[in-house]
């Protein structure tokens, strides 16, 4: 039943047939005339967010509500005669989807600058991919998604993926000296930019539930240089060393047929070992909830922490520090900040070249800012 109809009452409920909407509004276009007694229904995994007359005023879980306006049928539309029958009293409603987006891809498109301790400036490639999930619906609808009446994880994909390579870049710049020790660092350089993307994500309503490392791409001659470097600390002798390599060299100019089946077989195992970065273990743990301000544990129905009394549903936050705010706050009560100011990105002192706010090194030259 369509949100515009004279007489019936409304039964709003909307189904992602596609799987990949973050955010569906009904209407898609503009806003409606919901009647007083209208019915929403909200299913596993989602949240609906009733927003009236401009203003968020409920958020549901899942189940069936009644959803109360001030337009009653028929008599609405008379009285909407001065405004061309369309009644003032607009609302519409937002179905977030709850689940966890699998596979979203992140990666740098140019080449970030990485000041390695003893190989200098190189500039690496990274790609992976990581899992999202929505857990404040009113504070990324109001952040991310504005008004668009569908919001889906490719419009949201390619904004992280310039998040993430910021601060990927700061994570191996203050935790890895050189690229010589990286094949050992992975896992530890993933759990490290997780912890670091969390409070980023957490601005928008987004929670990060896991972050993997597919590659970090040297360029060819520092990747041979890395190759050299490991083979000298396994064997511990040059000549040993220039021996191996004259023999690597030798047994490719033969072509023989065990040079390819040695290839085949590195092909074959090339998958397994990087499966565990893929395919993680599950794990039986149950997600556990958290008070978003004082961070004690909390019934995932509960509207109010049982601990300090905030609100579990955040409407906006502090660009600056973070800080939860009230509806309709104009300054910031911890740090003062005014609440329409965003933080400035920050210049380069080297090569001027702009970067996100609390970035710590320069994706451009390396340099620490």
């Amino acid at each position: 039943m369509g949100t515009n109809n004279l007489f019936f009452l409304e039964n709003i409920e909307w189904f992602d047939e596609t799987g990949r909407e973050l955010v569906h509004r009904i209407p898609e276009s503009g806003s409606g005339e919901i009647k007083y007694g209208a019915q929403l229904t909200v299913r596993e995994s989602q949240a609906g967010v009733f927003v009236y007359q401009g203003k968020a005023v409920g958020v549901f879980g899942a189940g069936r509500h009644t959803l109360k306006t001030a337009n009653i049928p028929l008599l609405t539309k008379i009285a909407a005669l001065p405004w061309g029958l369309s009644s003032p009293l607009r609302a519409e409603v937002w179905f977030v989807n709850m689940k966890v987006f699998t596979n979203l891809k992140w990666g740098t498109r140019d080449p970030v600058a990485f000041k390695d301790a003893e190989l200098g400036l190189i500039r690496l490639r990274a790609f992976g991919v990581f899992n999202l999930q929505v857990v404040q619906p009113v504070l990324f609808i109001n952040r991310l998604v504005g008004t668009q009446g569908v919001y889906t994880t490719e419009a949201v994909e390619d904004y992280l993926s310039q998040v993430i390579v910021s601060r990927f870049n700061d994570t191996i710049g203050e935790s890895l000296g050189t690229l010589a020790r990286l094949p050992a660092r992975y896992e530890e350089i993933s759990r490290s930019l997780s912890d670091r993307l969390q409070a980023d994500l957490g601005h928008f309503g987004l929670h990060l539930t896991h972050l993997y490392i597919n590659s970090i791409t040297p360029p060819a001659e520092v990747q041979q240089a890395i190759d050299d470097q490991s083979r000298m600390e396994v064997i511990g002798d040059m000549d040993r060393l220039m021996r191996m390599k004259a023999a690597m060299a030798l047994e490719k100019a033969a072509g023989s047929g065990a040079g390819e089946t040695m290839g085949a077989g590195l092909g074959l195992m090339m998958p397994a070992m990087f499966a565990r970065y893929l395919n993680p273990a599950p794990t039986g743990a149950e997600k556990t909830f958290s008070c978003p301000e004082c961070r004690s544990p909390v019934p995932e129905n509960a509207r109010f922490c049982p601990q300090c009394g905030h609100q579990q549903v955040i409407f906006a936050q502090c660009a600056g520090c973070g800080k939860n705010l009230t509806p309709n706050a104009r300054f910031c009560p911890r740090c003062g900040c005014a609440t329409a100011e965003k933080p400035a990105a920050g210049p380069c002192a080297k090569c001027g070249a702009e970067n996100l706010p609390e970035s710590v090194f320069c994706n451009q030259c390396g340099e620490r800012l």
